[in-house]
């Protein structure tokens, strides 16, 4: 066939949407497109995205999550409990330019009649932190009461206390969730969102309830200005884990984690996090294999309180430390002796890690074979669900990819 003769070359703007539970967000985009004759041919080639290469050691992902707390939402917090590490999961999938995320989340209360009406009924319960432990023993300090919920005010605060990532590209996302209609409050929801947004922190609005009561109470309207998804749950849903074959080895294999870890500070310090690491492991309940898949990744650091962690990032750390603040094994040792006892630690949890990490993946193979015979409705939607639905997407348009 003779080659085609090409009249011309155009750049033209064309208009994407990215479609957002009835919202849309529009990006104009340079295409460069080549017309030729006979027959009418057209090449498409798209030009670079406009995204900063990501250069550091971990790209960033902060998240905070928005409870309201007063009385009907008893459901929701303790999905927010079992659900925990099946979220943390969805950010263990991704990766930009190779590497996984620093994922730091935070926790904030509203709607709760304990807390002062002079500060709108909202409390920051855990900031912006790397400790999922931490953030784990908060979920389980939770309780409800009251009350009048203002999710502009709590959306407000949220971006004004917490100390976001400024990284290009970072992702930044508040996930608010709650059941009473959006714009109550003395601060207009409108201005929060515009705020979170103009700042580049997405919002994305869950409602417990169902789909037509949060369009009225105007959760996808808060959605949709600051280019978030809206969702709706039904809260009250009860959390089912699905038994695998592979529990009883990753829960060994957990228990064999946890005690590698060599935690320093002062005794207090030690003892606590110890005890809590063990507690949360408690507390995950029939969802500790989810938990331990995390704590495979490295997703789960404990850098400031763990010296294997620590000393991977700063070998001085063995130096700096004072005798009674080194754990007890460690305690005694020349720093030679010091660094060599960790390196055989790391070796091991290294070791640990893989075995579980494979486990796990053989666990999700199990579990998705399971739920492909299920046919959940959109009635039966959980917090963890709404997470799944929106982090994936938006992980993208932040420069990360994202695995199974």
């Amino acid at each position: 066939m003779k080659s085609l003769q090409k009249i011309g070359v155009m750049f033209l703007p064309v208009c994407l949407f990215w479609g957002v539970s009835g919202s849309s967000s529009m990006f104009a985009q340079d295409i460069k497109i080549t017309i030729e004759t006979k027959p009418k041919e057209v090449e498409v080639v798209s030009s670079a995205d406009g995204k900063e290469p990501f250069t550091g050691q971990r790209p960033a992902v902060d998240v905070a999550i928005l409870l309201d707390t007063s009385n009907s939402m008893d459901g929701l917090i303790n999905q927010a409990r079992s659900q925990l590490w099946n979220i943390v999961q969805e950010f263990a999938k991704a990766k930009k330019s190779g590497k996984t995320p620093l994922l730091r989340v935070s926790i904030f209360e509203y709607g709760n009649t304990r807390l002062p009406a002079s500060e709108d009924y909202l409390r920051q319960v855990v900031p912006l932190t790397d400790d999922l432990d931490k953030v784990s023993e908060a979920l389980f300090a939770l309780s409800t009461s009251g009350g009048d919920e203002y999710c502009g005010s709590v959306i407000t605060e949220a971006i004004k206390r917490l100390d976001w990532s400024s990284e290009p590209n970072a992702y930044k996302a508040i996930f608010i969730a709650g059941n009473e209609p959006f714009d109550q409050g003395p601060v207009d929801f409108r201005t929060a969102c515009k705020g979170a947004i103009e700042d580049g922190v997405v919002v994305n609005t869950i409602h417990c309830g169902n789909y037509d009561a949060g369009v009225r109470g105007k959760w996808q309207e808060g959605a949709q200005l600051a280019e978030g998804k809206f969702l709706n749950i039904n809260q009250d849903e009860k959390v089912v884990h699905i038994k695998t074959p592979q529990d009883k080895i990753i829960i060994e294999l957990n228990a064999a984690l946890n005690k590698t870890y060599l935690w320093y500070g002062s005794q207090s310090q030690r003892k606590s996090y110890a005890t809590n690491q063990t507690v949360q492991d408690s507390n995950a309940g029939s969802g500790l294999s989810s938990r331990a898949a995390i704590k495979s990744s490295s997703l789960y650091r404990n850098v400031g309180r763990d010296l294997v962690d620590t000393y991977e990032e700063d070998a001085s750390v063995i130096e700096q430390l004072k005798e009674d603040e080194l754990p007890t094994e460690l305690q005694g040792l020349t720093v030679q002796e010091r660094a060599r006892r960790i390196s055989e630690m790391s070796k091991r949890r290294a070791e640990i890690k893989t075995k579980l990490a494979e486990a796990s993946k053989q666990r999700d193979a199990f579990i998705a074979k399971q739920q492909m015979q299920q046919a959940p409705s959109a009635a039966s939607a959980t917090l963890g669900d709404a997470f799944s639905d929106a982090i994936g997407q938006q992980l993208q348009q932040s420069g990360f990819e994202v695995g199974q």
